[in-house]
């Protein structure tokens, strides 16, 4: 039977490479959909949470992990040499920077050369990573092609974004329109099928090239938009303005304005990352990108901004920063998730510490802070009570969750610096917040 025939019955098997905030949603609608699905990933535990019915995602139940078990649908396993029972491979791995902000390709490099050792014919293997436009035909296919086998001959291969917003109320795996791209008819036609089971619509596109692209204009949009509120926030501060106010009110406009908000700095790990990946490979064809590089160094420089709000919020009540105890509210990167992803918060920590401060932090999100690529805090979520909050020289609102009890905790805060526009509402003990 030919795949897409394979695929359209629910006789494929899906092999899904990666289960984190991208890979485990998908499988779970594959999942729910009736196919077999097999999970690999290197990470013991998660293998060992999921067979147990157990989530290490906020957003995803374990009753919906233990209904997963349930069906008899579902396999899991860091043995890659299982590879060969999947007809389809989805490979969902990171695409961080280096320390030079330079694309690390390194998770689908490995990636690839695992399933070179293992890839059969008539396989098809497609790539959600986000990355720069090329990676799939350039990087991939050359060492999937060490197995001996040939593309568009042997095995298919294409490229589709991943587009998760985990948490969003109003979108899920689902219901985002799901862009995929190849370089043949048949990986083509193929992938489509894949992604018609299980998302409500697909948009082909001509190339793995022009899906890479995509991923990165819709990011690169965002990137310079929060860049132009982060450079609006800065001068309406000079001026003595608030410039939430400001986007409220052009907010009103019904056509020609979209609201983007200010921050202490870029998270999640799409947008701090991915106008980087264009940049670079921009230099290949001598293009200059100018406006995204602007972007980057305006939304870089925003931590280093607050950092300096603080010292002299402090500096105006007589103490500095030097030696003040600091407590962050918020060490995920977005409100009511548990992703901290290049969160701005760890950026903040290490800022705030450089410059001689004691920092604690709050997210009941996360209870204790994992140890990440760039950084290592053994950390555990401290409690919100009164005699906690007034203890500190500053409470630092990095990131909104909707839990807060933001009068609360301005009532009893010495000091509030918010830079999400958190304490809107709060009535009392406005004289004690700063916006920055």
């Amino acid at each position: 039977m030919d795949l897409k025939l394979k695929i359209e019955n629910k006789d494929a098997v899906i092999g899904m490479i990666g289960l984190g905030y991208v890979g485990l949603p998908l499988l779970l609608e594959y999942i729910e959909e009736g196919y077999k699905v097999i999970g690999y990933d290197i990470d013991e535990h998660k293998i060992t949470a999921l067979k147990s019915g157990k989530t290490y995602i906020k957003h995803i139940s374990d009753d919906r992990i233990s209904a997963m078990n349930a069906t008899g649908l579902f396999d899991c396993t860091t043995d890659f040499s299982r590879l060969p029972e999947a007809d389809c491979i989805v490979v969902a791995v990171p695409t961080p920077l280096d320390k030079h902000q330079q694309p690390d390709l390194s998770y689908i490099q490995n990636t690839s050369e695992t399933i070179a050792t293992y890839l059969r014919k008539n396989q098809l293997v497609v790539l959600e990573s986000s990355t720069w436009p090329g990676t799939t035909m350039e990087v991939m296919k050359p060492i999937l092609e060490t197995s001996g086998l040939k593309y568009a001959e042997d095995f298919y291969l294409a490229f589709s974004p991943e587009r998760e917003d985990p948490n969003n109320p109003n979108f899920t795996t689902r219901t985002i329109p799901k862009v995929v791209g190849a370089n043949d008819d048949a990986s083509r036609s193929i992938a489509k099928a894949l992604y018609d089971a299980v998302i409500i619509q697909t948009v082909v596109v001509s190339s793995s090239q022009a899906a890479e692209a995509t991923k990165l204009l819709e990011n690169i949009f965002r990137s310079i938009n929060i860049a132009l509120a982060n450079e609006m926030k800065m001068i309406m501060d000079r001026m003595g303005i608030d410039v939430w106010e400001v986007i409220d009110a052009a907010s009103t406009k019904p056509f020609g304005f979209m609201p983007f908000y200010p921050g202490p700095g870029l998270g999640g790990h799409c947008i701090p990352i991915d106008p980087f990946y264009l940049t670079w490979k921009a230099k290949e064809y001598d293009m200059p990108t100018r406006f995204i590089e602007l972007a980057g160094e305006i939304n870089t420089y925003m931590p280093y901004w607050v950092v300096e709000q603080v010292m002299q919020a402090l500096s105006e009540r007589n103490k500095a920063l030097k030696g003040a105890r600091i407590l962050m509210l918020g060490a995920a990167y977005k409100k009511d998730v548990d992703d901290m992803r290049e969160s701005p918060t760890l950026k903040l920590i290490h800022l705030f510490e450089d410059r001689g401060a004691e920092v604690d932090y709050n997210d009941p999100h996360i209870p204790v802070m994992p140890k990440v690529r760039k950084y290592s805090y053994d950390m555990e979520s401290v409690e919100l009570t009164p005699e906690n909050l007034a203890s500190y020289d500053v409470v630092f609102i990095s990131t909104a969750h909707s839990i807060y009890d933001y009068d609360f905790i301005v009532k009893h805060a010495q000091l509030v610096v918010d830079t999400r526009n958190a304490t809107k509402d709060v009535t009392e003990g406005r004289d004690k917040i700063v916006k920055a």
